[in-house]
């Protein structure tokens, strides 16, 4: 009986510690956001690598309320965020880049992307039973 209690205390700690990183997490992401806001205002220019990477941060945002309320952390969300951080990746460096690393780059993208329809058409084609814990 002692044992389960020990499990028990140590599983509610380690839930509040994650709950405190995931809020860490979004904090810090939301003065990533003002920083990069404050960048666009100062260069009085808005470019296309400014706005994936405010992006990149609403994706981090959505990826932490979305754990925090449910608990579960969708595989796509992570997926989302490399495939907008590899387009930001080709956008500021294209015209330093060889061709292959191009290339590269793309189709990593490309298998990203096919990785997310492929988890999409599983959930449909083959939805989770729902049991008892969720």
């Amino acid at each position: 009986m002692q044992i389960r209690g020990i499990k028990l205390k140590l599983g509610e700690s380690l839930d509040l510690l994650q709950a405190l990183g995931l809020v860490l997490i979004a904090v810090a992401t939301v003065i990533a956001f003002g920083i990069e806001i404050d960048v666009m205002l100062d260069n009085r220019a808005v470019t296309l690598a400014d706005l994936l990477l405010m992006f990149i941060y609403l994706e981090v945002l959505a990826m932490a309320g979305i754990y925090l309320k449910s608990g579960k952390l969708p595989i796509r969300i992570p997926l989302y965020i490399a495939i907008i951080a590899l387009a930001r990746y080709l956008v500021l460096d294209m015209k330093a880049m060889e061709d292959w690393r191009m290339l590269a780059v793309a189709g990593s993208t490309l298998i990203m992307a096919l990785t997310v329809l492929a988890i999409r058409f599983g959930h449909i084609r083959y939805p989770y039973e729902s049991d008892s814990n969720g």
